[in-house]
């Protein structure tokens, strides 16, 4: 095995074979760091690459934009836009479909689509069945994720409510769309694939099914390059305003992109915060192992030395040493990184709809990774090699001095404890440096996943948040169009309805001291008791009969506060330009709304009393009754029912937070591990003299370990609130970088994550020590009793 080696990588061989147990943790160590290294680059760069080849192979559109009703002629004017490349238009409505498995009706989105035309923009992928054949006003085209959430095929039939007919429509073929990578229902917290669905009908079939012959209601537009986004924007919106425009918008805001980059985002995060905890406990345990091999082979440098091994001949055995024992960890690592970034690649084809989606082996991640890790090794083993490569020989031949230990003020406080127990104590008082980093260790294990199982108590406080005292209602019903006031009677009317709320939605862009958004501006009423808004204590308030409420993170990114005016350029009906103050700040964690007093929303647009929609409260005996009465009620676009966003919120949390949770208990028992039992190795080889002595003088096995894993003990059960408190700053981490306009996490961290977290890594200093127990039982007093001298 070791033939043809020099005399120094022989011994690098033997050395290696000697200290294996601790040379293999801190190659699980380094490999943990790697792995999440390369899962997340890995999967990152993935993403990016995927996306960006499935946007240009498919033509995603650059800017979107939606109105009332406009000519197709209208195309001809959008073409001569400066900075418009191509331009398609399109019609686009919410329908229901009345699922047979299902009490609740659910809901979708049907698109036209041209017949026997290759569309330059937003083209889709057909993966079964086939395209719409000419002249069939009753097939469609259907996302695969629905599909496959009813186990549905091509030939079978839906029924769907479509401008408030019922229509039983033929599944002719299956298709994914980049504009539904990430397809979610308007207002929903996660997709819910069994109750949401688009569909594509052929535009002829769709124009007669919502009288829009000859018109469209939905623009796409791609740019030419180096157009600005604003420019177009702005021209766009100049065209469509005459025609009911309610503001172009960039791929950035497009919802299902919008997603996407989220994901993206998170990922990023995982890639720059976790690896180098990893890396730099890894460079600590090879610091004190390298260094104590060192102290204990003195007679062997000074050997070498006397030989005429130069001072970099000796040098470089010992950074050989440290450089297997990365490239071990580092061979881990990108195995370990490869296996989880597949299993990752799949948990994500199934969460985003790509055609394609396979996790790339990149030579460059691979490079930073291992160059990272190995240059974290040589620095945390640069001060211990040197020290060995400049030792004189004379100086080599001679045994270290021995330990000197003397009485230290913290004595005063154990007199009352056992002699072994007062060793403990001066032992680790005599290495305050390694009992510190210890301890650190130990609590970078609690902090690693205390910070990352936190995540399912701010999913919990998130639910409690918005759908406990928020959004306290059943159902959200949605019209297609603002209705008059007795709406809100008849879905009153309803079987089942104990309380009906109205609300009213208008969108709008804001404006302040240059900052621009565009949202919605939500009209609440007064003593509203189903959907209510919250103070920064997430306590409800009362909407204020006038001005403005914004919520958090709105005002952030428009920099207002209370006390300061927002102009807002309301984009729909008479399109009245407002000037509101703004007099209260809302907590809020999905989105960034505004919100407003119903009956003042409704006067200064001049519409007194209609309504977008309604937030109702139904008896339980009687849902099945509401939902057959709204599945025949026309003019309701949409509906949200709590129990199922819930549930499927639900779902799609416990099996990713699953999946995550198991990979960083893992992780954080390697680093316990590691730092444990490296520590009780490094202890036991420091102290097998003190030790066979205290044999020899006869005390027991149990009490010779009790001063060994005693230390251990103490030092993991110190470490165990320090990790907790590391942790909590690490989920505050967390909490900021997925702050964004999209959603917010809140800092919450429970008793039970603690304990879990805590009770991780006792267990695993339990199993070292009791490795560390069965190493004492072997130790050959003898031997361990001869001196050098």
């Amino acid at each position: 095995m070791v033939m043809g080696l020099s005399v120094l990588d022989k011994k690098v061989v033997r050395d290696l074979g000697s200290m294996w147990a601790q040379a293999l943790a801190i190659a699980l160590v380094i490999g943990a760091g790697v792995a999440m290294f390369v899962m997340s680059e890995g999967m990152l760069k993935s993403l990016f690459e995927t996306r960006a080849a499935y946007y240009e192979r498919y033509g995603f559109a650059d800017v979107f934009a939606s109105l009332k009703r406009a000519p197709n002629a209208l195309s001809t004017r959008l073409e001569t836009v400066p900075g418009v490349r191509f331009v398609e238009t399109r019609i686009k409505e919410r329908v229901t479909l009345d699922m047979p498995d299902m009490d609740e009706p659910a809901q979708g989105e049907i698109l036209s689509y041209s017949v026997g035309e290759t569309p330059r923009l937003n083209r889709l992928h057909l993966s079964a069945g086939r395209w719409l054949a000419p002249g069939k006003s009753d097939e469609v085209l259907v996302s695969q994720a629905f599909v496959d959430a009813n186990a549905l095929t091509p030939g079978d039939t839906v029924t769907a409510i479509v401008n408030g007919r019922k229509r039983s429509l033929t599944i002719a073929g299956v298709v994914l769309s980049a504009e539904y990578i990430y397809a979610i229902q308007p207002g929903a917290m996660m997709p819910d694939n069994k109750r949401f669905g688009v569909l594509w009908m052929s535009r002829p079939a769709l124009e007669a099914a919502f009288d829009m012959k000859g018109a469209f209601n939905d623009v796409i537009v791609s740019m030419d390059p180096g157009a600005e986004l604003e420019a177009v924007k702005s021209g766009l919106d100049r065209v469509l305003e005459p025609y009911g425009g309610v503001g172009a918008y960039g791929r950035s805001r497009q919802l299902s992109d919008w997603y996407v980059e989220g994901e993206l985002n998170q990922l990023r995060n995982t890639a720059e915060i976790v690896p180098p905890i990893f890396l730099a406990i890894a460079a600590f345990l090879l610091n004190v192992v390298i260094s104590r091999w060192i102290e204990t082979e003195r007679e062997e440098i000074g050997l070498l030395k006397a030989f005429g091994y130069t001072t970099v001949s000796v040098g470089m055995h010992y950074l050989k040493l440290v450089v297997a024992i990365t490239a071990v960890g580092v061979a881990f690592g990108f195995m370990g990184g490869v296996w989880l970034g597949r299993g990752l690649a799949g948990v994500y084809q199934d969460f985003f709809h790509f055609p394609f989606l396979h996790f790339h082996f990149s030579a460059s991640v691979f490079a930073i990774a291992g160059g990272i890790s190995l240059a974290a090794a040589l620095l945390g083993t640069w001060g211990a090699v040197r020290r060995a490569a400049l030792l004189p020989p004379a100086e080599a031949m001679v045994p270290p001095p021995p330990t000197t230990y003397h009485r230290s003020r913290f004595e005063i406080w154990f007199k009352r404890f056992s002699q072994p127990s007062r060793m403990i104590v001066r032992h680790m008082v005599r290495w305050p440096a390694r009992t510190s980093l210890t301890v650190l260790g130990n609590a970078a294990a609690v902090a690693v996943l205390v910070g990352s199982m936190f995540f399912m108590d701010a999913m919990e406080k998130l639910i409690e948040i918005n759908f406990e005292r928020a959004e306290r209602q059943d159902v959200t019903v949605s019209f297609m169009e603002a209705r008059e006031p007795r709406a809100l009677e008849n879905i009153k009317s309803m079987p089942g309805v104990l309380a009906a709320e109205p609300f009213r939605a208008v969108s709008a862009k804001l404006y302040f001291q240059g900052a621009e958004r565009r949202e919605s501006l939500t009209g609440l009423v007064q003593g509203a008791r189903l959907s209510r808004i919250l103070d920064e204590n997430y306590e409800p308030v009362m909407v204020p009969e006038s001005g403005l409420v914004l919520s958090t993170k709105l005002s952030e990114m428009l920099g207002a506060g209370v006390g300061d005016t927002i102009i807002a350029q309301v984009t729909e009906g008479r399109r009245p330009i407002l000037e509101l103050p703004v007099v209260q700040v809302s907590q809020t964690m999905l989105g960034s709304p505004a919100f407003m007093d119903f009956a003042y929303l409704g006067d200064v647009m001049r519409e007194q009393g209609r309504l977008s929609g309604a937030y109702v409260k139904l008896d339980e005996n009687h849902e099945k009754d509401f939902y057959r009465a709204v599945k025949n009620t026309p003019g309701i676009a949409g509906m949200a029912i709590k129990s199922t966003t819930l549930q499927s919120f639900r779902d799609t949390m416990a099996e990713n937070i699953l999946l995550i949770t198991f990979f960083n208990v893992m992780f954080a028992g390697v680093i316990a591990v590691g730092v444990v039992y490296n520590a009780a190795r490094i202890s036991l080889s420091e102290r097998s003299r003190e030790l066979a002595s205290l044999r020899v003088l006869g005390f027991t096995l149990g009490e010779v370990s009790f001063i060994l894993l005693g230390e251990l003990a103490i030092l993991t059960v110190v470490a165990l609130p320090l990790g907790c408190g590391f942790g909590y700053g690490l989920a505050w981490m967390w909490t900021l970088s997925l702050d964004t306009d999209l959603y917010r996490i809140p800092l919450e961290v429970s008793k039970q994550t603690y304990g879990f977290s805590a009770l991780v890594v006792v267990m695993a200093a339990l199993g070292s020590g009791l490795a560390t127990f069965r190493q004492i039982g072997k130790l050959d007093m003898v031997q361990a009793l001869k001196t050098r001298e």
